[in-house]
Formats: C-alpha cells, structure tokens, sequence
C-alpha cells in the first residue's frame, strides 16, 4: 500500500481466500467434412439435433465423421465441431493444343477450332488465357495472337496472324483464367451464388465475409451461408413493390382443360408476369408460371386442371403471397420523414427439396423490411433488409441490391425508394463440396496444420490450450499413411503432445476389422505400431454398426466417440480418474453388432499392443473391456484414468499458480501456495484419485539462485491410484480337522 504523506485514515483489502478452481473435463473436439455451417470456425454443439441443424444431415461421404460427433453427444453435450472444406485451387485441366488452322498473311481470321479437355462434361468458371509461341524465323515478321471463347464445356480457339513466315502449327500455351480461379470449376469449395455471376465465391464464414464483402459485392445478390452443394437447393424471392405483389395483367388468356399453354391477346407476359408466379382467375388457380415464351405466350409449370377459359381476365400473384401480412409499401417511419415505398418482401425456400425433402418449401421470412439503410421498426430494431438478413438469416448472405432505386439510402423527404414490376425468383448454384467429390476434403484440409504461416484451420483450431479448453480430441475416420494413421499422428504429435491436457481417442481403419476375416487382430495391431506412442491417445478395437435413421440405411461407425464418451459418462458418475471400462462404465450405445468382436486370445495380444478391446458379451452387452494408453512402456501414465487424473490435477493447479506471479518469492508465497494446494489434493485423496501425496515448496527447493533468476517451484508428489485390470481368485480346499489360520497366506 501507498505511504501516507498527511494525516488520514486509509483502508484496503486483501484477499488471501483463493482456492483451486475445478475444471472441466467433458469438452471434447473434431473436424472434418461435414454438408453445411461455418468452414475452419469452432462451433460448440450440444446435441445431435444442434449437430444436424448448424452442420447438416450425413452423406454416402461424411456418414464416419457425423456419426462419430453424434454418437459422442449421445453421452455428453459439449463438443467442438469445425467444418473443414477444400479451399485451394490444386486442380487443372488440360486442353487438346493439337489444333490445325491454316494461317493466311495479315488475316483477322484464320478461323477456329472447339477444344477438348481431359474430363468430359466438366464446367469451369472462366475461359482461359492463352498465349503463342513466336513462331518467327530469320528475319520474317510474323506475329499470331490467340484467343479463347465460352464457358462450361464449350471453348473456342480463334488464331488471329499478320505479317509473313510463320510456323503453321503454333504451340499454344493454356493458363487459368484470369479472375485467379483455376479453369476447371468445381474444384474449389465455393458457396452458392446467382448464376450470372461468373466467378466462384467462397465465404467459410462470418467473419470471412465481414472481411471480403463489407459492402457486398455487384452483380451478385445472393450467396448462400456456406459453402457446399446443399446450397444450391436455395432460393431467394424478393417482392419490393405493390405490382409486383399483385397485378391484373394486360389484354385477356385463354387456356385449355388439361393445357400447359396460356396464350394472350394483347397481353404483356415478359413483362408483367416472371417464371414461378401463380396465375389467377378470379379465385382460381390456373397455374404457375414456368416458361415465359414471349409477350402473349406462357407455359405452365403443371397442366391446368378446370374449364376451358377464352378471353379471360386474370391476375398474377407472388408465389409468396399468403406467407406475408400483404403488399409492400411505406413503413411508418418512412412516411412520417416524407419517404415512400421503402417496403420489401424477402422469402428464403427450398427449390429442390434437399433440405425439407419436399421441393419449394419456405425456410425463411422476411416480412415488410425496408430498403432504407437506416430503417428501425417501431421498438427501435435495425429493419434495413440488408442487416435483418444478414443478422438473422441461417441460409443466405446479402451481396448485391436487386434493380431499384435509392436501395440501400437514408430516409429523406420525397425520397421514393423503386421497385420491380414483378417479383424476382434466383436459385443459388455453383456450390461445391470442397472439390468434384466430398471425398477430395483430404487430411490436410481436416488437419490444418500442413501450412503453420495461414490462418488456422481444421484441427489446427485446438492446438493452443490458451485459446480453447478441450480434453478429449475425436479422430473421426482414419485417413492417410499406409496404414491410415496419418491424421491420428498430425493430432496426436502436433496438438495432444504439445498441449499436454487432452487425450486423442482414435479407431483403426474400416478395412483393418470390416469384412476381413481371420486378419482382424494382426491389421489393427499393425495399424497400432504406425502411430506414436504417447500417453496422450487411446486406441480402441475398431467399428460398429448402427442404423443411419437419415438415410435409411446401416453403417460401420468408428468406436472412438463412443470411447470418448464413456469418459465423460465417468466424469459425470464418479470423476475423471475412474476407469471407463468394464461393467459399471463402459457400455457402448447405439449399436447393433461389432464388425470385430475379439475372442479372449486375440483380446490377451491386442492390449500387450495397447489397443483397447471392445467386445459384446451375450447379455452383459458391448462394453469398452481395457484402458489402456498408447504411452507403449510399463509406466502408471499407461492407463487412461492415471493420464486423466494428471490432466485434472495439473490443469487445476497450474490455474491456481497464476495468481502467483509477480509475487515475492518468500515464505509467505510459499507457505500460501502450499495452502492453497493441499487442500485442492486431500479433496482428491477423499474422492479417491490419489493414495497420497506431498507438496514441498520452501527454501529447499527455492534456493538462492532459483529466486535470483525470477523462477519459482513447487513440488508435488502423487501416488496415483489404479485400475483393477487382473481378479486372480483362490479356492482352497483343506480338511476338515486343520485351522485356516495354518494354511491362509502359504499359497
């Protein structure tokens, strides 16, 4: 405290009630391949539900990685999922160069040739660049220039020459496009976005469009959220005026019973009327618009069903109509600032049913927001349309303003915001996977530890303890290595390893224990000596099958989330330093069979290879039977509740430190500290974590030269407690004249 230099009374506090705080252990995380959500961003999920609503139903390609994180779930409710996606340009295209075009001296001609690529029936962004060789010889003045034409699927060549002596057959040279996309379109993990846009978007998440798009983008209205080819079953509607809510059209129809064509006498379909809007007369419904062929000419999405009609009145309406409160027009607040028609319409839905499974089904609506940029509503929320879906909307991303004016501007008196004549219907497209298939999402892109210097991604997310608390790491499905251990070592050495507060659960690959007979147990323990040995991963004995209630269909899932959760179903019974196997703990949920159920034999030969049975016992169900760790020596860390129990007490009481720091080096820091310490281990010792244990932290292990070089250590020694992992039994049978006290302790 401060000297005081005058007469006072001076008052202050000092908190010695510190404690040893307790941490969680439950906090688990995965990557990998997942159908929609943010790319490269943790996202806490706390349910299966919550799994499928922020990252999508499971495919034919990412069925391992979903069902891994949701059976995990289905014992504790704190997992970090992050979606990883392929987002370099690695792909290329090679065009058939042998072109033949006879060139003509100073010609601005000499015709065209179609080119090939080496995929067939594959799309691409943008034509190429290309450039020609010189083909000049001596002193001959030949230039030939050339030229590339058209997009998805159909590109021309054209051979522009001047001048003479030149090579017949230039060397044509073919780069990617110039928008910086590689040619071949698909490749890159791009969002959905409005087809006349030309160049793929690739938005992963918030903060990614934050960074590319503050002011959106022009010429493209509408991305979707994510990336993914789930996007491309979007589609946004906007309605921003009267007439295009609503408009009795010009001229009279007629149409037949059973008829899909409605042709008009001086009418004004093209424009009046735009594909997807419903046509009435009166009351009923003839149909809904599909091709607008011309002024007087439609064809209907569906054949009209009632009386044949001949020079009929009728009306057009907004597919959307009855999902809003009625025609846009001026808000409020618009009017009283002497502003009008700010009133738009924005409805979300699904085109092609892969999110509802039934086609044209409303997501989302945006009912009466305003195209004013600092429009509120009446409780004094943000309305400008942009914000309100951009904040509120899970599927879509705002870009671009439909045509109009004054979009996107201040309310001011007499400022009139325009509108379309009808409203407007875009289907998202382009979006992409991550590569031609989900399959293409490679280690690398899950792992996300391949290039250190780029931003973080995939598993990469988990690497600094400082940043984000997880205990237990899922590998999901094996991939890479011969074996496929690669990605169960890029987590284990580059993350678990150097973290030192988490533990890896990995499964060996499908092929070791699914339909392969009789080579099961050599497969998985080969697959065990190609990863590292560590304390801080646990292998189990390889995949279950469960029922795929998404798509009707049976699968083998990896059992490393089920072996990550038995810990947590621990955790939540007794503590962290309780063994998760056996009867009591380790019973493995939603399964129907084990792909490979180890008989006692090969159960003796996988764990002196550290890898951790799971088997079905007729009536006792499948249990996780070892608990082993893959530290590969005999040492107490070589079992999961040891390692665990070290977790606990290191996590805790290197918080506790902290608040040590910057304090003196003397015996009342020591003294505190160890106060604060033991009681932390006698609450363990109660719970039954450690047998004993000893703190030492005074001027014997705090010498001279420790506290000369600004250092402080504390000491403490633990004797673990251990699992049961061998019952040897002894009956003896003895006479019936001889006292058990001659004969207990001589076998």
């Amino acid at each position: 405290m401060a000297f005081q230099v005058s007469p006072g009374v001076n008052v202050s506090e000092i908190d010695l009630t510190s404690v040893v705080p307790a941490v969680s252990t439950t906090e688990a995380a995965i990557s990998g391949p997942f159908k929609w959500g943010p790319v490269d961003q943790r996202v806490l999920v706390s349910s299966e539900d919550d799994l499928v609503q922020r990252f999508g139903k499971p495919s034919s390609t990412n069925f391992e990685t979903f069902y891994t994180a949701a059976n995990f779930l289905s014992y504790g409710n704190k997992l970090y999922v992050v979606r990883a996606a392929r987002t370099a340009n690695t792909d290329t295209v090679t065009y058939n160069t042998n072109v033949a075009i006879t060139l003509t001296a100073n010609s601005s001609s000499n015709g065209s040739v179609a080119l090939t690529t080496d995929t067939a029936g594959v799309g691409y962004l943008t034509a190429p660049t290309v450039t020609v060789s010189d083909p000049d010889t001596g002193s001959n003045t030949a230039t030939i220039t050339a030229s590339v034409s058209g997009v998805n699927g159909a590109l021309t060549l054209t051979l522009t020459s001047a001048g003479s002596g030149y090579d017949t057959n230039p060397t044509v040279t073919f780069s990617k496009g110039a928008d910086g996309y590689n040619i071949y379109g698909t490749q890159k993990a791009q969002n959905a976005c409005y087809p006349a846009n030309t160049k793929g978007i690739l938005i992963k998440n918030e903060d990614d469009y934050d960074n590319q798009y503050p002011n959106g983008k022009s010429g493209t209205q509408w991305v979707a959220r994510f990336p993914g080819d789930l996007g491309n079953s979007l589609a946004v509607s906007t309605c921003d005026s009267a007439n295009a809510f609503s408009l009795a059209l010009t001229g009279t129809i007629a149409v037949a019973n059973g008829g899909t064509t409605v042709t008009g006498t001086t009418t004004a379909f093209n424009t009046e009327v735009a594909r997807g809007d419903q046509i009435f007369n009166g009351t009923q419904l003839i149909g809904i618009a599909g091709v607008i062929t011309n002024a007087t000419s439609i064809t209907l999405a569906s054949a009209y069903k009632g009386q044949t009609l001949t020079g009929a009145s009728v009306t057009r309406k907004w597919l959307f109509a009855s999902s809003v409160s009625g025609a846009p027009g001026t808000s409020a607040q618009a009017a009283a600032l002497g502003a009008s028609t700010d009133q738009m319409h924005v409805v979300v839905y699904d085109e092609d049913g892969a999110w509802t499974g039934t086609r044209g089904t409303v997501l989302e609506v945006f009912d009466k927001v305003s195209k004013a940029s600092d429009a509120v509503n009446p409780e004094g929320t943000n309305n400008y349309y942009k914000n309100v879906i951009n904040n509120r909307s899970q599927y879509i991303w705002w870009l671009d303003h439909e045509a109009g004016s004054n979009k996107g501007t201040v309310l001011a008196n007499g400022k009139v915001y325009g509108g379309n004549q009808t409203a407007i219907y875009r289907q998202l497209s382009t979006g992409s996977d991550g590569g031609p298939t989900a399959t293409t999402v490679t280690e690398s892109n899950i792992i996300g530890l391949n290039d250190l210097t780029t931003a973080n991604r995939g598993y990469k997310l988990f690497s600094s303890a400082e940043d984000v608390d997880v205990s237990l790491i899922l590998q999901g499905k094996a991939r890479g290595g011969t074996n496929g251990e690669g990605l169960a070592n890029d987590i284990i050495d580059n993350i678990a390893d150097v973290r030192k507060d988490c533990v890896v659960f990995v499964s060996p690959d499908q092929a070791d224990v699914v339909n392969n007979a009789g080579s099961e147990r050599d497969d998985v323990i080969a697959f065990r000596n190609s990863l590292t040995s560590t304390s801080y991963a646990v292998l189990d004995s390889g995949y279950k099958y469960q029922y795929d209630k998404y798509n009707d269909v049976y699968r083998y899932i990896p059992l490393n989330g089920d072996i990550a959760g038995t810990c947590v179903r621990t955790d939540l019974e007794r503590d962290a330093w309780f063994s998760p196997a056996g009867f009591s703990r380790g019973g493995i949920k939603n399964i129907v069979k084990l792909a490979y159920n180890p008989n006692k034999a090969d159960r003796d030969q996988l764990y002196q290879a550290d890898v951790n049975p799971v088997n079905t016992f007729p009536g006792q169900g499948t249990l996780l039977f070892g608990d082993k760790t893959l530290l590969g020596q005999p040492s107490a860390f070589d079992r999961i509740n040891v390692r665990r129990l070290f977790i606990v007490l290191e996590k805790a009481i290197s918080t506790a430190a902290k608040f040590s720091l910057f304090e003196f080096n003397d015996e009342f820091t020591r003294a505190q500290f160890k106060n604060l310490v033991e009681p932390f281990l006698r609450d363990v010792q109660g719970r039954r974590g450690i047998y004993d244990f000893k703190v030492v932290c005074d001027g014997t292990n705090n010498t001279g030269e420790v506290i000369d070089r600004n250092e402080f250590i504390g000491d403490i020694y633990v004797k673990p407690a251990r699992s049961i992992n061998y019952i040897q039994l002894n009956f003896v049978a003895v006479r019936t004249g001889v006292e058990f006290s001659e004969v207990v302790g001589q076998f």
